[in-house]
This record gives C-alpha cells, structure tokens and sequence, in this order.
C-alpha cells in the first residue's frame, strides 16, 4: 500500500456527503511519469454543480455568522493537519502532477502556510468610522463576507492554488465550491477530506470534478455565486470575464505570464544563475512566474550562458519520487509538443539550440532541460508562455533597451533582474510593468506579500492583506439623528 492511499479521494464533495457523478461517468488520473493509472474521480456536470452551490448557499449564512474565534481555530487546525501529514500529501502530489517529490513537499508546506497566514490575517481586517460633517451622525464603513465563491484551480500547483483561495475564502465567512484540474484533481480532493476531518461544517467546503465547461458554465451562469477566483491561461480568463458580466459577480483572475530575467554587466554572476535555475527549471518550467525570456547584457552574456549551461546539463531528470531527481516529466503531450513547437521556430529564425533541445531518452513527457541563445523579438519564444524547461537567452547592451524588451508584451505578471546598481533597482520597480519583481531573487512568492498580475496576467491579489480583501464587501452606513 502506497502511503497517500488513504489520502486518494476519488468521489466529489457536496454538502458534506461523498458522491459519485449522477451518469457514474469517471475521468481517469494518470501518473505522468509511469502512466500508470492512480485511480478514477467523477465526471460532473451542471447538475452537481448547481447541487454544490445549493449547499454552499444554505452553509453561508449559518457560516458567514460563525464566531471569528471558531473560523480561526479551524483554520489553525487545517494548517496543523496539512503539516502533520505533509510527506503522504507531497507523494500523492508528485504522483499525479510529476514534480520532484522535494519540490512537493514544498508546495504543500506553502499551502499550509497559506491557511495560517490568512487566520490570522482575519484578525486584521479592520473597518473604520469616519469624521461625519455634523454632530448628529455618525459613518461608519465595514466589511463582510462577499458570498459563495467558486475556485477554479490548475494543474501546476493543485495544492497551494487552493490553499490561497480557500484561506482567505473561509477566513473571510464565505462558502466555496472549488473545481480542481482534471489533471490533477486529487490534491485538491484531498482538501476536502482534511477540512471535513478538522470539523468544516457540511457545506463549507464543497469540491467537484469533472467537464470544465458544463462545471464552469453553471457556475458563471448561477447569481448565487458572488465571486469566481481563477488561476490558469489568459484566454480561459477573458472568457470567465465576460460570462461573469451577466450577474456582475467580483472576480479575481491569476492569468498568464512572459517573465523576463534581466542580467546586467554588474550583477553577482552566480547570484545570478542561482536564481536562473529556480526561475526558470521549478516544476519543469511549467509555473506562471517562470522566466520566458533571459535578458542578458553583452559584457556578461557569454560567461552567463556558459554557466548556466553547466547547471542545466547538471539537471537529474527523472521520476519525481526518486531521490535526488531535479526534473519530472512534463504534465502532457501537448506541453511537450508546444515546447518543440517553439524551439523549431527560434531555429528557423537563427536560435542556436546549446544544449537540450529534444525529448529525452527516457520517454514519455520527459523533455531534456534546454539552453538556446541567439533569440530575437521576432520568436514565438518572446511572445507566448513557454511552460516548459526552454531556456531562451536574448543578448542586451543598455539598460533602456533591457527595459523596453521586457515590457514588450500584453502580459505582466513576474519579472526578475540581478544587479548591484540601487539605483537601477529603483528605476526597474518603476519602469517594469509587472505586478510581481525580483531583484537579485528567483524565488519571491511569500504569504506575506500580494500576488498577483499588470495588464493581461489578470486582476486582483493572492496573499498578504490584499488577497484578503478580495473576499470582502465593504459596506457604509451612516447613523443619524443622534442627539447633540
């Protein structure tokens, strides 16, 4: 028996009970890098959806009431149980989606620390009374739970994607139904079993899996759904928009990225090619702040990608649950079909591929980790999301021209930028336009800091007291007729 069979949830979560699919269709889940079958869940529809938020509705109102004690103290509990059984949960993550199981292990704690950041957030989400113009009245401006929100999540990180929205969701006194990916629906299965067992009243927390589109579309569609938060590609995004028009629900979208990776002449080099492998080789390049584009000035770009070559040559790729493995399989055929898709046209266009460059001998989506210079404006590498282990290095000479490369693109998510110039540092936050910058940093996502994108990478934040916020109406009332 594997240790995360006891976590293998593979029915839907509605109101408290466990429920197959009312066709008894299923979905099977494969593992990506043996292609052995985990198990089945449910293939839902309309009709379970709109039963989910049945539940969520009836739940709010009993829930949004709650105690702020008692809100907090499950949270608390949730992180503790995620924590206790962090290692069964990284297996079952690393078997469903690919990861390196260390890397998993990383994901689930983050979550974790998600659920306890935003309990005790709550705590902080303050109203205010303001100066009212005469003596017999008084304003006062609070805040309240918005509704029954939808979470729809991806396969790239199923379990941390749900912590940031459930946290501040449950926190906050809303109910939610979440809709993990397909792909990997398990780890966000496993959340309902974990707040069911930390004494979630039924209803809370309700979770389906099955037809993005028939799930999707009952949920847009519904007037009871007051908020729809979305992690995934910028064009599902724009469809959810405009669907949410028809009941002006609150939305909070986590779309794509084109994260540029700046390197210039005075940067600390392997500070910087540090940075660059966790950048851009975390979960196989396929996370929505991953460099797309290395930006390096001319004075450092050889000795840059001479390094940076030798550490991905050094890359072990191979099954996630072995131990010492850097890089899993890709999550499907059609990512590593769009990665050799990019490589073939930056070739066609004068790329010189270093290293890397072909699917790797073990098979399957296991893809060799690449390193290709030579890469101009006119690739499809500097326009679309990569979402693989692609290295693509640009060769810069100025600051200005650095700049305005980085901002040539629709999206504005996560940017990078290794220098010892404080000056520059201040111009990059002011010129970059990007929601999320790392200077002399490849890894910057915290608890405590908003996540969140510029222009087309979406609208609204993820953790700190912002992503908090999210999941709250704000509400004036003004008192008047008092004495003098």
């Amino acid at each position: 028996m594997r240790d995360f069979d006891g976590l293998l949830v593979q029915a839907n979560l509605i109101g408290g009970a466990w429920c197959d699919a009312d066709t008894g269709q299923t979905v099977s889940v494969t593992n990506p890098a043996t292609h052995d079958v985990l198990g089945t869940v449910p293939n839902c529809g309309a009709a379970e959806t709109e039963r989910a938020i049945d539940a969520a509705a009836q739940a709010f109102d009993d829930w949004s009431r709650s105690d702020l004690s008692v809100r907090v103290g499950l949270l608390h509990k949730l992180h503790d149980a995620l924590m206790d059984q962090q290692e069964p949960l990284a297996q079952l993550l690393t078997a469903e989606q690919g990861k390196p199981l260390a890397e998993a292990r990383g994901e689930i704690a983050i979550g974790a620390a998600y659920i306890r950041w935003f309990a005790e957030e709550v705590r902080r989400a303050k109203g205010e009374i303001v100066p009212a113009p005469t003596a017999d009245r008084r304003l006062m401006v609070t805040r309240h739970p918005v509704g029954v929100v939808a979470a729809i999540t991806p396969w790239n990180f199923p379990s941390s994607m749900l912590a940031r929205k459930l946290g501040p969701a449950l926190a906050a006194g809303c109910t939610v139904v979440a809709k993990p990916a397909t792909a990997t629906p398990y780890s966000g299965l496993v959340w309902g079993k974990l707040c069911q067992d930390v004494g979630f009243p039924d209803g809370v927390v309700n979770i389906l899996t099955g037809s993005a589109r028939d799930i999707g579309g009952a949920i847009m569609e519904s007037p009871r759904v007051r908020k729809v938060t979305f992690t995934g590609s910028t064009d599902v995004g724009k469809v959810l928009i405009r669907q949410s028009a028809d009941t002006v629900k609150k939305v909070s979208m986590e779309l794509g990225g084109n994260a540029p990776f700046i390197v210039f002449d005075d940067a600390d080099l392997d500070a910087a090619i540090e940075g660059a492998m966790i950048a851009k080789y975390r979960n196989m390049g396929q996370t929505c702040v991953c460099t797309n584009r290395f930006y390096v000035q001319a004075g450092i770009h050889d000795a840059f990608v001479a390094k940076l070559t030798a550490a991905t040559e050094a890359l072990v790729v191979g099954d996630g649950s072995a131990d010492g493995v850097q890089q899993g399989p890709m999550i499907d055929a059609g990512g590593v079909e769009k990665v050799e898709e990019m490589i073939a046209d930056a070739t066609a266009k004068g790329g010189t591929i270093v290293t890397g460059g072909k699917r790797h001998a073990l098979g399957g989506t296991f893809f060799e980790p690449t390193v290709m210079t030579g890469a101009t404006a006119d690739m499809q590498v500097a326009r679309d999301e990569i979402f693989g282990p692609l290295s693509a290095v640009f060769k810069f000479d100025t600051e200005d021209e650095a700049i305005a490369a980085a901002n040539a693109t629709e999206f504005g998510l996560a940017a990078y930028a290794y220098t010892t110039s404080l000056g520059r540092t201040f111009r990059l936050n002011e010129r970059l336009e990007y929601g999320l910058i790392g200077i002399n940093s490849g890894l910057i996502t915290t608890v405590e800091a908003p996540f969140g994108g510029l222009k087309e990478s979406g609208m609204g934040k993820e953790g700190g007291s912002q992503g908090l916020e999210d999941y709250l109406s704000v509400k004036y009332m003004c008192v008047a007729g008092l004495d003098r």
